[in-house]
């Protein structure tokens, strides 16, 4: 995946969150990640952000926390990936030149990606993270793993010691989807002679083209087998020995240095964008969702007030008009919930017109409730328990679809967006349950009203 299209994405997201018209350049990289840290910055601080929304994102909101240091420090994260005893942690160590990872003979020494496991390489600000290997995870989890891997590294070294299979290949896929730039190392190069390691490099990067890019696929020897020497002494005999060799990583150390120092900041401050902007979605999704359990309630204690409102009211047809009052004040109330307030006449604006819209679509309702009423005064009792609970239910209903109409509007910023209001209502008549929400405002308008004292 080209650094570029990543720049691209991330230049674009900036370019929002500045307010620039389409085509405004945006500064060089060094402002980029300086603005990219404002970003984060302004997430973490945000006062708008409920403490119980924080609480269940602290997780998220530390990792925030920890890609701003990063930033700070000028570190590029890049994880080492692979099958098990591809030699990941082997090729990890040679890398930063000492013994910082567990290299074990059994399958799965390495277990889990954590940051905990962070250790620094002596040049430019690299930090490696090792990661257990894919083949003991199932499909599902390896997925999980490719992206948990993506999200605290900026560039992912995929480690394999031969051609790919099946397993390789899709977790390459899953990798190129986080969208982080890819190496790709073939490790164990000193088991193959020249032209076979050639052609072997010549299919990989054929297999791999449009995730990888062809200088990014390179071959290393992380810990080659020892030489057998033979060695003859004074007296003519011959002593076999097996000698170590150095590890051959140097043009891959090379490319990661290259990128360290060519574009680092920018992966860094791509990766922290990328993440800050899913962490920004998450957060609106559970205000949102926070928000709409509160309007919910809100509209549903207003449903039962208009219901009994409206089926307490002795007087023919002023009960409707207490009912309007009623869906005013719960309109005013919804404005606060969604941080948009509105005064009481821009409430009783916005129930006139949601009123009119229901009017056009619902004439026979309205004609219902308008009988009903008329009923109720002239019954002399004898059916008013009966004839109340059936207009109250109604008062009920219109109440729910006013409600969900101006949370809409709310929703959208004080907007009916491009379909307009009467579109707009015409969807949430057609969503709702007609029948369910009657038969609840029925049974609780009755219960409220059999349960007062005479």
């Amino acid at each position: 995946m080209a650094k570029d299209s990543l720049w691209r994405r991330l230049r674009g997201r900036l370019s929002a969150e500045r307010g620039d018209r389409p085509g405004t350049p945006l500064p060089r990289v060094a402002s980029g990640t300086s603005q990219v840290a404002d970003s984060l910055r302004a997430l973490l601080d945000d006062p708008g952000i409920p403490a119980s929304v924080r609480g269940e994102l602290a997780a998220d909101f530390s990792r925030i926390e920890g890609m701003l240091d990063k930033l700070q420090r000028g570190e590029l994260h890049v994880a080492v990936f692979g099958r098990v005893s591809t030699g990941k942690s082997a090729l990890g160590n040679a890398l930063l030149g000492r013994e910082a990872f567990t290299v074990g003979v059994l399958h799965g020494t390495t277990t889990t990606a954590d940051q905990a496991m962070l250790d620094e390489a002596q040049h430019d600000g690299l930090v490696l993270i090792d990661t257990p290997g894919i083949n003991e995870l199932d499909g599902e989890a390896r997925e999980r793993l490719a992206f948990e891997v993506a999200e605290v590294s900026d560039l992912v070294i995929f480690v394999c010691d031969g051609d790919l299979t099946r397993e390789e290949l899709d977790a390459l896929k899953n990798l190129a989807a986080t969208q982080r730039p890819l190496l790709l190392a073939l490790n164990k190069a000193d088991r193959y002679g020249r032209d076979e390691l050639d052609n072997l490099l010549q299919h990989l990067r054929l297999r791999v083209a449009g995730l990888i890019r062809a200088e990014d696929v390179l071959a290393v020897a992380a810990h080659p087998t020892a030489q057998r020497l033979v060695e003859v002494d004074a007296h003519g005999l011959e002593h076999r020995r097996e000698q170590a060799r150095t590890p051959d990583v140097a043009a891959l150390r090379e490319r990661l240095l290259a990128i360290a120092a060519r574009e680092g900041k920018t992966l860094s401050a791509i990766n922290a964008g990328l993440y800050a902007g899913r962490l920004t979605d998450q957060v609106s999704a559970r205000i949102a969702q926070t928000r709409q359990a509160v309007a919910a309630k809100l509209i549903h204690n207003y449903c039962i007030a208009k219901g009994v409102a409206v089926a307490l009211n002795p007087i023919p047809v002023a009960d409707l008009l207490a009912a309007a009052g009623l869906d005013a004040a719960m309109v005013v109330q919804l404005s606060r919930v969604y941080g948009l307030p509105l005064t009481r006449a821009e409430s009783g604006r916005l129930v006139a017109v949601i009123s009119a819209q229901l009017a056009a679509l619902m004439g026979a309702i309205w004609g219902m409730q308008l009988v009903a009423s008329a009923l109720k005064g002239i019954s002399a009792g004898l059916s008013v328990v009966v004839t109340a609970a059936a207009q109250g239910a109604l008062g009920w209903y219109a109440t729910v679809l006013i409600g969900r109409a101006a949370e809409r509007y709310l929703v959208g910023g004080k907007s009916w967006g491009e379909v307009g209001a009467k579109r707009a209502v015409a969807d949430i008549v057609a969503g709702l349950d007609r029948d369910s929400i009657l038969r609840e405002a029925r049974e609780e308008t009755l219960k409220r009203l059999k349960s007062r004292p005479r």
